[in-house]
This record gives structure tokens, sequence and C-alpha cells, in this order.
């Protein structure tokens, strides 16, 4: 990870702040704009007064205007609650680039939330379970102190998303779930996601590959092997001739399954960002976060 993170890197992402949507509720004492009224100092509206309203939120000078009793409202700013899953299946360890990869981009994510004064979680989905190790982070030193940890995460066994955010204490409407996939899972992952948005998190898809698995030039014969089950190895394992025909199959199938997870977020009002590990990180942080909106 190192040749992704280091203390520039991070100090260039200071220079951010994560845009939560306005409609989540989230908690006391954070730096985010919500609908909501609250306690803060800056004015946003009035509204007529009604029985059992504070009479010290009254503004006397309208009522000497109109003969008429008006509240003061003032914006309300929260904490959110930022929850970092990311898939440890086998696939995601085909290479170093790709799991290295994955997990700069959760701590970069993680980063920008305490950096702006929220509460952080980092989950770990292996078959039907979701580790996290760390439990809430708050604050940078809590941030740092698990970042080696970060690093030393295994990728066996195949990802059950359901399952995993299901067994996993979901808030309801108080901050961002990101989800760090290939989404290469017999699962049912949009069951999954709709469970988030039936909670009403603001939910961000990030699909991940790298440039050989979006766009493989391999021809000739070569042996296809299941790296998430080798206790089926015998029967999943298949020896093929790849030819111009079958990558343009493969290709095809990759691009609509993108397109799938691209139609189900807009249907479902879900940023989506898809990646290819051959993008400078930088970029994907400073550009496409910002083209997705979830940067400011």
């Amino acid at each position: 990870m190192a040749s992704y993170l280091n203390s520039a890197f991070f100090n260039r992402l200071e220079t951010l702040t994560l845009r939560m949507q306005p409609d989540l509720r989230g908690f006391f004492g954070g730096k985010h704009l919500v609908k909501s009224y609250g306690q803060t100092v800056d004015f946003a509206d009035y509204r007529e007064y009604t029985i059992g309203d504070d009479i010290r939120r009254i503004d006397w000078n309208l009522y000497c205007r109109f003969e008429k009793y008006y509240l003061k409202l003032f914006t309300d700013e929260r904490q959110m609650h930022v929850q970092i899953f990311l898939d440890c299946s086998a696939s995601m360890d085909v290479s170093s680039q790709k799991s290295e990869y994955a997990v700069a981009l959760a701590a970069a994510l993680g980063y920008l939330a305490v950096h702006n004064n929220d509460k952080v979680s980092f989950h770990f989905i292996r078959g039907q379970r979701a580790a996290d190790p760390f439990g809430i982070i708050v604050g940078r030193a809590s941030f740092f102190a698990a970042m080696g940890e970060l690093e030393r995460q295994k990728y066996e066994s195949e990802a059950d998303f359901y399952s995993a955010f299901r067994s996993t204490p979901i808030g309801t409407s108080d901050g961002l779930t990101v989800l760090i996939s290939d989404f290469f899972t017999d699962e049912k992952w949009k069951s999954a996601v709709s469970y988030l948005c039936r909670k009403k998190r603001q939910v961000l898809l990030i699909h991940l590959l790298t440039p050989e698995e979006a766009d493989p030039g391999f021809l000739g014969r070569t042996q296809l092997i299941d790296s998430e089950v080798p206790e089926l190895a015998d029967r999943r394992n298949v020896r093929v001739r790849v030819t111009k025909a079958l990558l343009e199959a493969y290709k095809e199938v990759i691009d609509e399954m993108r397109a799938d997870i691209k139609a189900f977020s807009i249907s479902h009002g879900i940023q989506f960002l898809p990646v290819i590990t051959s993008r400078p990180i930088e970029k994907v942080i400073f550009d496409d976060l910002f083209g997705v909106g979830l940067i400011k």
C-alpha cells in the first residue's frame, strides 16, 4: 500500500470533504448540513409558534411588526457513520495490484471520513460474515493505528454480501456505506444493496477490475482456475483455447455486467464508480469521485 498512500497523499486529501445526502439524520456534533433544523448559529428560516415550542426562540422584533409569534430556525450539522465494506474473496487477490489498490481506496475514503469529523468502520467480507476488527474509529490517531492491520487482510473463499450485511449492525439514515468489490459472485448482490437502501443509507458501489480482467489480451490454450472454491477445483477448472471470438464474448459479458450495476444504481439512487487498477488512484479520488458527487 505504500506505493499508493503516503503522507503527501493524505495531506492532499485534507482539501476534500465528503458530500453527504441532506436527508440523512446522522449524529449530533458533525460538519454535514442536513435538512432538519438544529442549534447552530447560522440562521435558516422562520416558522409560526405552536404550543409547546421554546419561547426563548421567539423573534420579538417580528412580533412587534406583525403581532404574531415566529420562531427563529437554525441550520443543523451532523456527524455521519461511514461504513466501508471490502470484498475479501479470493478473486480480489488475483494480483497484489488489485488487493493493494482496493485497500488504498478503502483507506483514502476512511481518512476523508475521520478528517471531516465523521465515524468510520471497516468491514472485511469473507463468506457470510463481515469481520470488523477495529470497531468505530474516530480521529486520526485511531485511524492510523488501524492502517497496519488493514494491509494484512487475507483473501479467501467467496463473498455473500447479503448475509454479511445482515450480520452487521447497519444504522438507519445515519451515513454512507461503501462496497468495494469486483462483483464476481454468484450471490444476489442486488438484494444486499437493496437492504442498505431500505435502511435509508447513502450507498457507493466501487466496481474494481484489473486491466487483464476488463480486457484480457491472451490468445491460445490455457487453464481456467476457480480461485474462490478450491475444494471444487476438479469440477470448475477447465482447459480452454482462447480465441478472438471467445475474448469478444468475454468482453461483452463484462460490459453487460457493468451496465447492469450502473442501471441498478441509477434506479435506486445509488452512486456507482467503475475503476480499473491501471488508473492512478489520485485520478480516482480527485476526479472520478467528484464526478459521481461523493466529494467536494
